[in-house]
């Protein structure tokens, strides 16, 4: 993420650059601490600019976040060799003493003790290790210090659960949320800054209930009456804790967007069950069905992992197969990474890199060809779309409500604007005009 502003920068105020890494859930809690930094007199800057304080919230779900991470904190102190740079989050929660020794790092801050960086850069000498795996919830919310049209809003963090392949849980913790009130709290303040859309965010949200007492259901209506609220979204849920009353408060109002993120890792039980998931490949059928036949124009994300240990090519082809089948228009792929401490990476038969890159290859490209098959549907109907910023080409970009990305040619300043529009053609971009 990188966090910009006004091109004008006020060279007596500190200066802050800030860059999440991962999921929604870490974005809206570098939103909560970019604005920490605005109320305490700093600028946010871009990314790679010179800077007082570079803070990087962190991702290590795979190898990969682990490297992009170490390649941008290099990059930090080469804008600002003198500026302190601020690495947070689940891959400093992981592997402190490793970042901590990289050129420039002032601070390593865990996935708790992210929340304390103006404490510990208020102080005159700080270590470079400070690690806390409290269990305590922190809310987050994105803010207007990041410049984003949506906004995210934590409600859960950390996870029971114990896939045999995922680290999150050690990252975070144990599974934890927000009351209903706290969260309508955050909720109104989010609205009261002008946004629009709200996206709520968690490691699972679909424990919020065993964790909070409150009944997630309760906490969705409550949020769908907001007044000045005109769309709610839910970011990833775990297929096995989506249920019809959950559904039918989604179907009860116009507010809450037809699209979804239901997480299947594998169409194969077989794999499934040695990644430890909660569910079987007829019940993702099942859940699938449900939610079209509700929202029968959903827009349908759904992860999934390429190559675990000893999935074989029938079984891959099993899942490639599932996700031809399905109604699945939104693919996120991604090659097995084995993670320390994990019971997947002590497991036998590891798969070789290029069959994984291979498998990773097919599916994405599968993925490509469905979500252009289903935006190519959405021609000559109409929908509401979000509008975000103007491109490279100077045309608006915003989101329909099933999440697929339009442009439309205006003079109209129409950022953070919901307008309907009328889908007009399709020539590898969904083109749009606005209907009076």
């Amino acid at each position: 993420m990188n966090v910009v502003h006004e091109p004008q920068i006020d060279l007596n105020k500190k200066r802050v650059s800030l860059h999440t890494l991962g999921c929604r859930l870490n974005f809206s809690e570098t939103g909560s601490i970019a604005d920490g930094f605005l109320k305490r007199g700093y600028e946010i800057v871009e990314f790679g600019a010179a800077s007082d304080v570079t803070f990087i919230n962190t991702c290590t779900v795979t190898d990969g976040a682990d490297s992009t991470c170490r390649n941008l904190i290099r990059k930090a102190h080469r804008a600002s060799p003198e500026g302190r740079i601020v690495v947070a989050g689940c891959y400093a929660q992981m592997d402190s003493e490793r970042i901590s020794k990289m050129t420039g790092v002032d601070l390593v801050l865990g996935t708790s003790e992210k929340y304390k960086v103006f404490d510990y850069l208020n102080e005159s000498e700080v270590d470079a290790i400070h690690i806390d795996k409290s269990n305590s919830f922190y809310a987050a919310a994105t803010t207007e210090a990041e410049g984003h049209t949506r906004a995210f809003l934590k409600i859960q963090d950390g996870c029971n659960y114990v896939c045999s392949f995922c680290i999150i849980p050690q990252a975070r913790g144990r599974s934890k949320a927000i009351s209903v009130a706290d969260a309508l709290s955050n909720a109104h303040e989010v609205v009261d800054q002008g946004f629009k859309e709200v996206i709520l965010t968690g490691v699972n949200i679909g424990e919020y209930e065993v964790n909070s007492g409150e009944r997630l259901t309760d906490l969705v209506s409550e949020l769908l009456a907001i007044e000045g609220l005109k769309r709610l979204r839910l970011s990833s849920v775990e297929p096995n804790t989506i249920t019809d009353e959950l559904l039918e408060v989604f179907a009860s109002s116009s507010k809450f967007l037809e699209h979804f993120h239901v997480p299947l890792q594998s169409g194969d039980d077989a794999i499934l069950k040695a990644m430890r998931r909660r569910y079987s490949v007829q019940d993702y059928r099942d859940i699938i069905s449900k939610i079209i036949t509700r929202f029968p124009n959903s827009g349908i994300g759904a992860d999934v992992i390429c190559g675990f240990p000893g999935e074989s090519q029938v079984q891959f082809d099993n899942t490639y197969g599932l996700l031809k089948e399905l109604p699945i228009t939104h693919f996120h792929v991604f090659p097995y990474s084995s993670r320390k401490n994990t019971t997947a990476a002590r497991l036998p038969d590891h798969i070789q890199h290029g069959v994984k890159k291979d498998r990773v290859h097919a599916l994405r490209s599968l993925g490509e060809a469905k979500l252009a098959l289903f935006t190519e549907d959405q021609v000559g109907s109409s929908s509401e779309v979000l509008f975000e910023r103007r491109n490279k080409q100077g045309l608006w970009e915003g989101y329909t409500r099933n999440y697929v990305r339009v442009v439309l040619e205006s003079d109209q300043e129409l950022r953070n604007q919901i307008r309907p529009v009328f889908l007009k053609d399709y020539d590898g971009t969904l083109r749009a005009e606005i209907l009076n």
